[in-house]
């Protein structure tokens, strides 16, 4: 061998007749692994004094790899080629005590005024590593960084408004429309003060974080449960007039002699005499009322959710009249392949998760 030929290259292989013999032998046999025919290579090219940069090409490695397989030959010979080098035993497993006094200190309140466990702090008191607590939190899914909110409705006649609208979702009555109805308000036209980079691969879309406020919109909306579009409309202010204007609209849109079931949210404007006296004079319409605090179970929060994710959210809009007529347009793409609202979860099974969530909080 000979030493100092190049910076990182500290030895120069001098290859026997033997070593040579069975190194040929290595590449001519094709059960031999792909990674020994390679070593093998390298050496006897390594054996003809080719530079390492033209060993590496034709090998088809890196440089590093070159001088790794040279040094490996010049301490083991032929047979610190076959084999691989032995690595130090890794870290044993974490106890299995360990990782049950993990999961419950991360079920359990944290120490001092903090609002939940942290990875770090809970390495930082099982004294293991921040990837070790990742790990076991992963396994078993605990994630004490996310909270879901809930809100429990206590309404004296709740299982009855729930029975009645689960019960026109899921067996509609014949020869009439139910219409999910709700407005939207405060929906903000909002400009933003420079315009955004587009989206690149590995860049996303850029927003600027300040706007400009320029008006607001109601959207009134009613969803046809039955075959999924929507009715809508958008007004300045969400008063008991508007409301009736909207009302008359629906009523010229829904064909003669369908009744009109509507189920409506407890806002003081669809409870208003003059909404009350006017329902009286058509007989056809016939309001449902969800339960309060029960906002989950009108079928056009959904349609108003969809409508601020891909059409308000990201949105820019110049004037009140741009965003009335974005939300315009919105309606009618809905509209023009709309799919049937379907619910899935009877009454009683509805019934039954809520009385196992108040047996299991108390």
């Amino acid at each position: 061998m000979c030493d100092n030929i190049g910076m990182s290259q500290d030895v120069c292989p001098i290859v026997s007749a033997e070593d040579r013999v069975r190194l040929e032998a290595v590449i001519a046999d094709h059960n031999q692994a792909q990674k020994h025919v390679a070593r093998a290579r390298i050496i006897l090219h390594s054996s003809d004094r080719l530079n390492v940069a033209e060993i590496a090409r034709l090998s088809g490695v890196s440089r590093p790899v070159v001088w790794r397989w040279q040094r490996r030959f010049a301490d083991a010979g032929v047979d610190g080629l076959l084999r691989d080098a032995t690595r130090k035993p890794g870290k044993p497993p974490v106890p299995a005590d360990d990782v049950q006094r993990l999961i419950a200190l991360t079920c359990s309140e944290p120490p001092g005024e903090a609002t939940h466990w942290t990875g770090r702090a809970m390495a930082k008191v099982m004294g293991v590593s921040l990837r070790t607590v990742q790990r076991i939190w992963q396994a078993h899914k605990l994630q004490p960084h996310r909270i879901r909110t809930f809100k429990r409705s206590n309404d004296p006649d709740f299982i009855t408004k729930l029975e009645d609208i689960v019960g026109l979702y899921m067996a509609p009555p014949a020869h009439a429309v139910v219409l999910s109805v709700d407005e939207k308000s405060q929906i903000q036209a909002l400009d933003r003060t420079q315009p955004g980079l587009p989206l690149k691969p590995g860049k996303s879309g850029t927003m600027s974080h300040d706007y400009v406020r320029n008006g607001t919109t109601t959207l009134f909306a009613a969803l046809n449960t039955l075959d999924g579009t929507v009715i809508g409309r958008c007004m300045q202010k969400h008063r008991h007039q508007e409301f009736i204007r909207f009302l008359y609209a629906v009523e010229r849109e829904v064909p003669p002699g369908k009744v009109i079931h509507a189920i409506l949210d407890n806002y003081g404007t669809h409870k208003h005499p003059k909404v009350v006296a006017w329902l009286e004079r058509h007989p056809r319409w016939i309001f449902h009322f969800t339960p309060t605090s029960g906002s989950w179970l009108n079928a056009v929060e959904s349609f108003f959710s969809a409508l601020t994710r891909q059409r308000l959210k990201r949105g820019v809009f110049h004037s009140v009249v741009d965003l009335q007529a974005a939300i315009k347009r919105y309606i009618e793409e809905h509209n023009h392949d709309p799919n049937p609202f379907t619910w899935t979860k009877s009454s009683k099974k509805i019934i039954g998760k809520l009385k196992r969530l108040n047996v299991s909080m108390h």
